[in-house]
């Protein structure tokens, strides 16, 4: 009879504890917590294997992430869904993944641009989809996509490729970098000029900032002899993208957001390191750093032109 009384208030207090999420709202925007939200948050938590310890801390996941699902309801442009970074606030996710350090960066000018379409990836010259994890490091992974690229167009890698992108986080603050906290494609392709990088085999990869270790930087060893920044216009980008992949710097504060399509919903404020790796249908395609989980298998496809600023700030590795 114990047990039955027992089981009976557990049930009580589970209702109630539905009940209060259904009917809570968030103080700031009055989202509410219905039960289709709580629904398609437990559906969110099983795609992206995302627990939560502690009650209260859930319950205010839950509600950033209803928030987020009015951003979708909103969009009017199709390329919205719903993405691993649904728990996140808008300024936390800027916090950890939109830190490219970019300074004075002109505008580029949309000028013509020729109908020549290029994709490196059907092509074989682009390596693998990485994820950086909760660490501010695309500017290394765009570096090293970027050199990646260079060294199999040179006949001296495949796309097997994977260089060390914990070595640029970990050893390349002397000039200018900030580990987690961001960096630039340019000073990291100065510290590789010097030092040259190793693979992710012999310096692997922790999403986190480490003393640099100097025993871990032993061959193979890739180097470059400089590189080249791109004319601040978009047919001098589409030129240079026609030679090889280029380290871009874009735009990415609605990218949390994106789950396909033609995508244009951006400014052009630099924010975020990439890879320039095609042209296809006239539209630039991009891969990202987040996983193949999000976007387009990893990548997204920009609206032609200077869309979220994806030629103002570019560059290419010289071998």
């Amino acid at each position: 009879m114990n047990k039955l009384i027992l089981l009976a208030l557990a049930g009580t207090v589970l209702l109630g504890a539905t009940l209060l999420l259904v009917n809570h709202k968030r103080v700031s925007n009055d989202v509410p917590i219905t039960e289709e939200v709580i629904k398609q948050w437990k559906q969110y938590k099983l795609t992206y294997n995302k627990k939560f310890s502690d009650p209260d801390q859930e319950v205010y996941r839950m509600e950033v992430f209803a928030q987020n699902l009015e951003v979708v309801k909103n969009d009017t442009t199709g390329t919205f869904g719903v993405t691993q970074f649904f728990d996140l606030t808008p300024q936390e996710f800027a916090s950890t993944y939109l830190t490219l350090k970019v300074e004075n960066a002109e505008e580029a000018v949309h000028d013509a641009e020729s109908n020549t379409d290029i994709n490196w990836v059907t092509a074989g010259k682009v390596t693998g989809v990485k994820n950086q994890g909760q660490c501010g490091s695309c500017w290394a992974f765009s570096t090293t996509g970027a050199l990646e690229s260079a060294l199999i167009l040179a006949g001296q890698a495949t796309n097997s490729l994977d260089l060390s992108e914990q070595q640029l986080v970990d050893c390349s603050s002397s000039y200018g970098n900030q580990g987690c906290n961001g960096g630039l494609m340019d000073s990291a392709f100065k510290y590789i000029k010097v030092s040259q990088l190793t693979t992710e085999g012999n310096y692997p990869y922790h999403a986190k900032d480490q003393k640099c270790s100097q025993a871990s930087i032993k061959a193979p060893l890739y180097g470059l002899k400089g590189f080249t920044d791109v004319a601040k216009t978009t047919s001098a980008l589409q030129t240079a993208l026609l030679k090889q992949p280029i380290a871009i710097a874009v735009d990415a504060t609605n990218w949390s957001y994106y789950t396909g399509g033609v995508f244009s919903n951006c400014k052009t404020q630099l924010n975020h390191g990439v890879l320039l790796v095609g042209v296809v249908n006239g539209n630039w395609l991009v891969k990202n750093s987040w996983g193949t989980s999000w976007g387009e298998k990893g990548y997204i496809t920009l609206q032609a032109g200077n869309t979220c600023g994806l030629a103002n700030s570019a560059s290419f590795p010289t071998e």
